[in-house]
C-alpha cells in the first residue's frame, strides 16, 4: 500500500505535467532554481567547519529549527494549497492507518520542497565529515530532521482541517500571509540589529533550541564533534521521542478527519441588501462594476492588492529612514498606479467558469471591459492620489508634484486600458475561486510569466512620454515640464484607456466561447 501511494503521487504529478508543456517548463525552471539554492547551501555547509565547531553547530541548529518551524506554519497560512495526496480523498477507502501514515509521509518527499529539504539535510553530513561518529550522528539527525519536517506539516494540516474548510479562514489567512512577506526586510533588519547588539545571543539560543523538537535532531553531529557524547545520545532519544509523539498526534487527527470529514457545503442565510448593485447605474457596465467591486472586497485574490500597497509604503518609508533620503518615496504614487492597474490583467481568469454568466446574459465586451476598469478606478484613484501627494506633504517641497501626479494618472489609465486588452486575449493560470492566493494552480506557468512580464514591459513603453517628461524635468530643472506632464498624462492615459476598452471588448466578443472553454480546463 505504501508503494501504491507513492506510485499514485508520481502518477498525479506526471499527469499534471502532461496537461500542458508550459507547466513542465515551469517545473523545470522551479527545479533549476531549487537546485541552485541547494548547491549554494551544500557548498556553504561543506565550508562551514572552517568557522569552528561552535559556529557550525549554531548555524545548523538554528537553520534546521527554522526549517521545521516553516514546515509547521506554512500549512496553516497556506491551508488552501493543493495537496496531491489529500487525506480527505481516502475517506471511503479502508486503508490500514500505519500504511497510510507511511505512504503520506514518504509522499511528502516527492516534490521540490520535500526533495530540497532532504538534500540540504544530508548536506550537514559534509559539515561533520571530519570523524566517523559525527558524520553518522549528522546522518541520523538529517533523517530524523527531515521526517520531523514532513510529519509536523501533516499534523498542522490535519489539525486545521476544520478551519481550512471555512471560507472566512481561507480568505483571512490568504490576506494575512501577505503581511510578513512584505515586511520581511524590516523584520530581518530589526532581528539583525538585535543580534548584533547581543554578543553570544545566537550561541545561547542554539543551545536552548537543541533540546526542543525543532533542533534536537540537528544538533547530533555538532555535539559528537565537540566531544559531548552523552548530550548527543540524550538528544537522539529526544529526537526519536519527539518524532514518535508527532506521528501519534498525526494518527489521532487523521483518524478523526477520516471519520468526520470537514463539511464544506453551503449554509442557509437570509437575503442581504443589494450592496454595490444599489449604488451603480442599472446598465450592463454598472452591473459589471458592482460585481467587480464586490469581488475586490470579498475575494482575497483581489483584496491582497489592497493590503500589499500600504505595506509597500511601509517598506519604502523604512528604507528612506535607513538611508536618510526621502526621495525614494516619490515613486510610491506611480508604483501604486502601476500595481493597481495591472491587478485586473487576469480578471477573466479569476472568474473561471463564472465567466459563463457574462456570456449567457449577453453583456457586450465593451460593457464588460468598462465595468471592470471602473471598479478598479473607484479604488485606485484615492490610493494613487494619497500616495502621490504624501511624500511632498512630508518634505514640504511641491516642485515635483505636477509631474509625478501626471505620471501617476497616466500610468493608471494606460495600465487599465492595457489590462482590459490582456485579460480578454490571454487566459493565465490563477488560483481558483475560494482558494488561497498563494496556491500554485496547474497550468501554463511559463506562458503566464511571459504574458505578465511582457505586459508590464509594454505598459512601461506606453507610459514613455510621461516618463520622458519626468526625466527632462530632472535634467533641465525646469518645472514647466512637470506641468506639461500633468496635462499629457491624463489626456494620453484617457485615450489609451478608451482604446484598450474598445479593443478588449472587441476581442472578448469574438473570443468569449474560446475563453470559457480554456477557463473550464483550469478547474
Amino acid at each position: 500500500m505504501v508503494a501504491h501511494l507513492l506510485k499514485l503521487k508520481l502518477t498525479l504529478l506526471r499527469n499534471g505535467l502532461r496537461r500542458s508543456p508550459w507547466q513542465l517548463v515551469g517545473l523545470i525552471i522551479g527545479g533549476l532554481y531549487a537546485l541552485g539554492m541547494v548547491t549554494m547551501l551544500i557548498i556553504g555547509l561543506f565550508l562551514l567547519p572552517q568557522a569552528g565547531i561552535p559556529v557550525a553547530h549554531t548555524v545548523i541548529v538554528l537553520g534546521g529549527a527554522a526549517a521545521v518551524l516553516g514546515w509547521a506554519l506554512l500549512p496553516v497560512v497556506l491551508s488552501a494549497a493543493d495537496l496531491t495526496l489529500d487525506p480527505s480523498r481516502f475517506t471511503t477507502y479502508a486503508i490500514p492507518m500505519p500504511r497510510m501514515l507511511a505512504g503520506l509521509a514518504l509522499g511528502g518527499l516527492i516534490g521540490i520542497p520535500g526533495t530540497t529539504t532532504a538534500l540540504v539535510s544530508l548536506g550537514t553530513v559534509a559539515t561533520w565529515s571530519q570523524g566517523i561518529l559525527p558524520a553518522l550522528g549528522a546522518l541520523a539527525g538529517a533523517v530524523l530532521g527531515t521526517m520531523t519536517c514532513i510529519v509536523i506539516a501533516r499534523v498542522t494540516t490535519s489539525a486545521t482541517a476544520g478551519l481550512a474548510s471555512s471560507r472566512k479562514f481561507k480568505d483571512a489567512s490568504g490576506v494575512i500571509a501577505f503581511i510578513p512577506l512584505m515586511l520581511l526586510g524590516p523584520i530581518m533588519a530589526g532581528i539583525a540589529q538585535g543580534i548584533s547588539n547581543s554578543a553570544g545571543f545566537l550561541t545561547v539560543l542554539a543551545q536552548g533550541v537543541s533540546w526542543t523538537p525543532f533542533g534536537a535532531a540537528w544538533s547530533l553531529g555538532g555535539d559528537l564533534a565537540a566531544g559531548n557524547g552523552g548530550a548527543a545520545m540524550l538528544k537522539l532519544v529526544l529526537a526519536c521521542a519527539y518524532l514518535a509523539l508527532l506521528v501519534w498526534a498525526w494518527k489521532i487527527l487523521l483518524a478523526r478527519a477520516l471519520v468526520n470529514p470537514a463539511y464544506s457545503g453551503g449554509s442557509t442565510k437570509r437575503g442581504r441588501k443589494l450592496g454595490f448593485f444599489a449604488l451603480t447605474p442599472s446598465t450592463p457596465a454598472g452591473a459589471v462594476t458592482a460585481r467587480a467591486l464586490t469581488y475586490w472586497f470579498r475575494d482575497p485574490r483581489y483584496g491582497g492588492s489592497l493590503v500589499v500597497i500600504p505595506l509597500l509604503a511601509v517598506v519604502l518609508f523604512f528604507q528612506s529612514a535607513q538611508n536618510g533620503d526621502a526621495g525614494s518615496l516619490v515613486v510610491m504614487g506611480p508604483l501604486t498606479a502601476f500595481l493597481m492597474a495591472w491587478s485586473i490583467s487576469a480578471d477573466v481568469s479569476y472568474d473561471n467558469t463564472a465567466f459563463a454568466l457574462h456570456l449567457s446574459t449577453g453583456v457586450s465586451g465593451r460593457a464588460d471591459r468598462l465595468g471592470r476598469a471602473l471598479a478598479c478606478l473607484v479604488l485606485s484613484v484615492p490610493l494613487v492620489l494619497f500616495f502621490t501627494v504624501l511624500p511632498f506633504a512630508i518634505s514640504g517641497d511641491w516642485t515635483w508634484l505636477p509631474g509625478v501626479l501626471g505620471l501617476s494618472i497616466g500610468v493608471l489609465l494606460t495600465g487599465l486600458g492595457l489590462s482590459s486588452v490582456v485579460s480578454a486575449r490571454y487566459n493565465v493560470a490563477v488560483p481558483l475561486p475560494g482558494d488561497s492566493p498563494f496556491k500554485k494552480p496547474p497550468g501554463n506557468t511559463a506562458q503566464t510569466m511571459l504574458v505578465q512580464f511582457g505586459g508590464m514591459l509594454l505598459l512601461v513603453l506606453l507610459a514613455a512620454p510621461e516618463i520622458g517628461l519626468i526625466i527632462t524635468q530632472s535634467v533641465t530643472g525646469n518645472a514647466v515640464f512637470g506641468w506639461i506632464n500633468l496635462v499629457v498624462g491624463p489626456i494620453l492615459g484617457l485615450a489609451l484607456f478608451a482604446a484598450g476598452v474598445r479593443i478588449g471588448g472587441r476581442w472578448l466578443d469574438a473570443r468569449g466561447p474560446e475563453m470559457l472553454a480554456q477557463l473550464s480546463v483550469n478547474r
